[in-house]
C-alpha cells in the first residue's frame, strides 16, 4: 500500500480522539448556569481539543512535525493527569502517542521514497 494512502490511517485517528475529547466539553451544559456561562465552560473546557485540531490542520502535510508533536502532547498529557499509574487510564494517552509514531514512521517512509 502506498504512503499517501496510509496517511490516513493517523490523521482519522486523530481526529477521532480529538471528538472524543471535545464530548467532555458538553458536560458544561447540564446544570441551572445561564446559557452564556454554560458557553464559556464549553468553550474554556474544548481549549486542549481546539488545539490539537489546529496542530492536525496546520501540519496536514507535514507528518514528521505533526507526529513530533502529538507524542509531545502524549507524553505531557501522561506526565500531566498521571495516566501512566494505571493501564486503563494510560491507554487513553496511548492513542496521541500511536497516532504520532504513526505519523513518525510514515513520514520518514515518504522520506525514503
Amino acid at each position: 500500500m502506498k504512503t499517501d494512502k496510509l496517511i490516513w490511517i493517523p490523521r482519522v485517528l486523530a481526529i477521532v480522539f480529538i471528538v472524543f475529547l471535545m464530548l467532555f466539553s458538553l458536560g458544561t451544559f447540564s446544570g441551572d448556569a445561564p446559557f452564556l456561562k454554560k458557553l464559556g465552560g464549553f468553550f474554556i473546557h474544548s481549549i486542549p481539543s481546539l488545539v490539537l485540531l489546529l496542530v492536525l490542520l496546520i501540519f496536514w502535510k507535514k507528518p514528521l512535525i505533526s507526529g513530533s508533536l502529538f507524542i509531545l502532547f502524549g507524553v505531557a498529557f501522561a506526565v500531566y493527569f498521571k495516566t501512566y499509574r494505571f493501564l486503563s487510564t494510560f491507554l487513553s494517552t496511548a492513542i496521541f502517542l500511536l497516532a504520532g509514531i504513526l505519523f513518525v514512521w510514515l513520514g520518514l517512509k515518504a522520506k525514503k521514497a
